[in-house]
């Protein structure tokens, strides 16, 4: 019993250990004479460049889980870093307000792109980063926003959407992503139209781009989010399995195009 206790506590300091390798900070930077605020995470214990991942937010904002997945990414052996995309780290509850939000960003796609822009220079610019290893993933709006980072021919060498809409590239834009894309999708997302879907899917084949649609059986939007159905807006549910297998997707992508540590 004895020996039994000693391996428990063991264990215990183990994990203990390994999550306080993860260290998180804000970094304040600027786009557009905006100031932002965006979150770093990575592991203290590691030493040395590595490869790094831009974690783009739903149309809430910068919020815990945004924040969570770039913890978890770090604890994977990458720097995380969620750029700010509204501004001052705002984050908004209500669907109106976010809605609100987003829409303002987008409207303006110079603006859009310059504000993801920004976001991938605060990320290189970070002592801990393989400039040459960057990636990035987003969610919601956040998926829109890395795949608008792609079509600029930015230097990341893969893009992973969760319940993203899928803006529709022009021929020139599709030419200019220059990595791997991975479209998580829940297969019965009520918000993404089967036209948009369509398009986007279109000019990714026209343009031979290499990437995979994937679609989750009985998942609607926010499925990678535990919380979503608090938010009781129909059309929103966590899905567990499409959750986990979309996780472990991504991290297949990750390995392959970036590496780890």
């Amino acid at each position: 019993m004895r020996n039994l206790m000693a391996a428990a506590v063991a264990l215990l300091a183990m994990a203990a250990s390994a999550s306080a390798g993860v260290k998180t900070k804000v970094v304040e930077y600027e786009s557009g004479g905006v100031k932002m605020k965006g979150y770093l995470a990575y592991d203290d214990a590691s030493k040395g460049k590595r490869p790094a991942v831009l974690v783009f937010h739903e149309w809430w904002g910068l919020d815990d889980y945004a924040k969570k997945r770039a913890e978890q990414l770090a604890g994977l052996g990458y720097v995380a870093f969620c750029p700010d995309m509204y501004g001052g780290g705002k984050v908004v509850e209500h669907p109106k307000d976010a809605r609100e939000m987003a829409t303002k960003v987008r409207a303006s796609k110079k603006d859009w792109l310059a504000r993801a822009e920004a976001g991938l220079k605060a990320l290189k610019e970070q002592e801990q980063v393989d400039g040459d290893k960057v990636a990035a993933i987003g969610y919601c709006f956040g998926g829109s926003t890395a795949l608008v980072l792609a079509y600029s021919g930015a230097p990341v060498k893969a893009v992973v959407t969760f319940h993203a809409a899928l803006p529709e590239p022009s021929a020139e834009e599709a030419r200019a992503i220059k990595g791997r894309v991975l479209v998580c999708h829940g297969a019965d997302d009520p918000f993404i139209p089967k036209e948009a879907i369509d398009k986007f899917k279109g000019a990714l084949d026209k343009a031979k781009v290499d990437y995979k649609f994937e679609s989750y059986p009985k998942a609607v939007h926010s499925f990678t989010v535990p919380d979503a159905d608090k938010r009781e807006i129909k059309g929103m549910a966590h899905n567990e399995a499409a959750d986990k297998k979309s996780w472990q997707q991504m991290k297949d992508v990750l390995a392959e195009t970036i590496g780890k540590k």
